[in-house]
């Protein structure tokens, strides 16, 4: 019986077999690999890991999808996880990770955001996003692209896009183009900052407002000779600072707290 891709859950399938095989061949999966594969769907990237790997652990949220799952694989070949990836508690997997998908495009900066919560127990990833997406992520500061999503990934992650991908190699297809990225978590000493929560919500209030200027989104958290001190001019805007601008921001802060000056 033919799946009706389900709106609500964002399913566009990949049938493309010559991306297929572009996405395999950059993955280059291992038989020993702890990999673990999002929304499966109708198998366009599971059957053709399978043929590298030793097992394959999936998570999917579509019952009939799951059904299907557990009737074509054996649990000895495919663990499958019912629910939500966004719900997922990655950390009950065995690591070091290997995370590959094709990822719901409704979903997918939450997505990206839980991923980025077991980092230290992930080798890579390997998704499938809209174009859109993929060049906010590895966007440059100061450009249109650069914004929240930039930052926050970058500060987590060494990002490169492998290749685009047209409307016409799923069904049914989106009314978007596509692309692969992969993602590899930066060592722990190269991200380390005061205080992640703080960091976030910093960048959150700094590109709140995109037009205003930092003085002005960041009036809450620096006075005006503390611009001077980390060299940031207040009169620029969100987009004009890279990620370590900001980890120095907030560990300033951090460091206001502590000192009760706040």
């Amino acid at each position: 019986m033919q799946h009706q891709a389900k709106k609500r859950f964002g399913q566009n399938f990949l049938v493309d077999q010559r991306i297929i095989a572009e996405i395999v061949r950059a993955i280059q999966p291992a038989a020993a690999d702890n990999m673990v594969e999002i929304g499966p769907g109708l198998g366009a990237l599971t059957r053709p890991l399978l043929n590298h790997l030793e097992h394959l652990h999936v998570v999917e949220i579509d019952r009939d999808i799951i059904a299907r799952l557990h009737a074509e694989y054996s649990g000895k070949r495919v663990t499958v996880h019912e629910g939500d990836a966004l719900q997922f508690d990655f950390a009950s997997l065995p690591a070091p990770l290997r995370i590959v998908g094709n990822l719901p495009y409704n979903i997918s900066s939450p997505l990206l955001f839980h991923f980025a919560g077991f980092a230290e127990r992930i080798i890579d990833m390997h998704f499938m996003l809209q174009k859109e997406v993929v060049e906010r992520m590895i966007a440059e500061p100061s450009t249109p692209e650069y914004g929240r999503l930039s930052v926050m990934l970058q500060y987590r992650f060494d990002m490169e896009k492998l290749l685009d991908v047209p409307p016409q190699s799923f069904r049914p297809a989106p009314k978007v183009d596509s692309a692969v990225v992969r993602m590899v978590p930066k060592p722990l000493a190269a991200v380390m900052v005061s205080d992640a929560s703080l960091f976030s919500e910093v960048v959150k209030s700094a590109f709140a407002q995109r037009r205003k200027t930092l003085r002005n989104t960041l009036r809450g958290y620096l006075e005006a000779e503390e611009f001077a001190l980390l060299a940031v001019d207040p009169q620029a805007r969100a987009e004009d600072l890279a990620y370590p601008d900001y980890v120095r921001i907030a560990d300033l802060v951090m460091e206001k707290r502590k000192a009760g000056k706040s």
